[in-house]
């Protein structure tokens, strides 16, 4: 069977069960009707040219009707049978075969086999040799069996010259034509509409199984995307304020014994530093929490308010926090018109204040540039607006500092694709590390 339900290989499920046993119930109940309606044919003289016991005629009945208990299980093997039984019994008992019954139950063989094949070539096969055997049997019985004549003999002598459509031979032969093709076109037809159905459920319910699945996928990708960006807000928050901790724990053990006063500058930058680090984690973990509003703590009295995320105003105390760590920075704005920065969306504008935060901490960590310069620039190309940083150092890398995770960048990376933009990063030709990242505004 193919992986997908599509018409040309699709195989319909055997029935179930429940199906089986409906069926052998409907077999049960079809035959009380039938040998009550025979009975009752039996009344106004359907029967009277007959001269079998009752009770063979009720046999030969439930004979052709009895192959149904498998109409499903077994489609066109009941067909088959049942199509010769229609043939022998009704050579053998012709007034048998006049039975609506008798002939309901055919119809019936005839649709499920159509609708429950599973293997399509061997059901088109098999009922092409019922149609031929069908067209071969009426052409017999109404030729060798006489069959015709009689019909002629009684129609001459009932229309007596009377005004018909068509000679008697044409009448007969599309009559039966026209009666026949109903019977056996109505049989495959509901047949075929069944299976479609049958199909079409078996299509509805992969398409929703696929659904499920992309469902999950797009549940499974969202919590790892959401994971990525904690971890970046984690990394832009933490490292930079550790590594201010860092610098300036450094100089206070320095000077500690040999000028103690000399220290007090450095342990209150540490002390700053790090009631500003838990600020932004509480900030964080309040968007992570809420959805809407950070969570920035009161360094008075320790009280939670709501404030918002940094943007890019916040980007001049960023300079003036590196200057005081000695990073001399010279940060430029170049609006291609004015006003453009401040039309600039919540989301990109933290993403651009957290580029330059990591692009900061890196010259101070692993440059020996002491100055930096950073632009801030805005501009537009084939109707996309964008927004974009660069940060230059002329510096070389740090002898014997400790190489990065590489997080940072990366986080960088990953804020950029999250706006659609590009990102260059990496030494510059002449000297130094260049950072430029272009984010596209929506």
């Amino acid at each position: 069977m193919a992986t997908s339900a599509d018409e040309a290989n699709w195989e319909r499920p055997g029935p179930s069960g429940i199906e089986l046993r409906r069926d052998a119930v409907g077999v049960v109940v079809f035959l009380f009707i039938s040998a009550l309606a025979m009975e009752l044919s039996r009344g106004f003289g359907a029967l009277n040219e007959d001269d079998h016991p009752v009770w063979l005629q009720h046999l030969v009945l439930a004979l052709m009707i009895s192959p149904l208990v498998l109409r499903r299980k077994y489609p066109v093997a009941v067909m088959l049978l049942m199509s010769a039984a229609f043939i022998g019994l009704g050579l053998w008992i012709p007034v048998l075969s006049l039975q609506m019954s008798f002939q309901v139950a055919y119809f019936a063989s005839l649709y499920s086999a159509v609708a429950w094949a599973r293997n399509r070539r061997v059901l088109w096969l098999g009922t092409t040799v019922v149609v031929l055997a069908m067209t071969l049997w009426l052409i017999l019985g109404l030729t060798v069996a006489n069959t015709y004549d009689e019909m002629i003999a009684r129609a001459t002598e009932e229309l007596d010259g009377a005004w018909s459509l068509l000679e008697p031979l044409a009448s007969v032969a599309i009559y039966y034509f026209i009666i026949n093709f109903a019977y056996f076109g109505g049989a495959i037809l509901a047949g075929l509409t069944s299976w479609r159905k049958a199909l079409q459920r078996t299509q509805l319910a992969e398409q929703a199984e696929q659904i499920r699945h992309q469902a999950a996928e797009l549940a499974r990708r969202a919590v790892v995307d959401e994971r990525l960006r904690i971890a970046r807000e984690l990394h832009d928050v933490v490292a930079h304020h550790i590594a201010v901790v860092g610098v300036h724990a450094g100089a206070a053990r320095r000077v500690l014994n040999k000028k103690p006063e000399a220290a007090i500058e450095p342990l209150r930058v540490i002390e700053s530093t790090s009631r500003q680090a838990v600020t932004d984690m509480r900030n964080l973990l309040g968007v992570l929490r809420t959805e809407t509003a950070v969570i920035a703590v009161d360094q008075q009295d320790g009280e939670a308010v709501r404030g918002p995320e940094p943007g890019l105003d916040d980007i001049e105390a960023l300079v003036e926090e590196n200057r005081s760590l000695g990073l001399s920075v010279n940060l430029n704005r170049v609006e291609e018109q004015p006003g453009d920065l401040e039309k600039v969306p919540a989301p990109l504008a933290l993403s651009v204040y957290r580029t330059a935060q990591e692009s900061l901490t890196n010259v101070r960590r692993h440059s020996t540039s002491g100055t930096a310069k950073m632009t801030l620039r805005t501009g537009g190309s084939a109707g996309q607006r964008w927004v974009e940083l660069e940060t230059l150092d002329d510096g070389r890398p740090r002898p014997g500092a400790v190489g990065g995770s590489g997080y940072g960048l990366q986080g960088i990376r990953e804020r950029v694709a999250l706006h659609r933009g590009t990102a260059e990063i990496g030494p510059r030709a002449d000297a130094g590390w260049r950072v430029r990242a272009r984010f596209l505004i929506n």
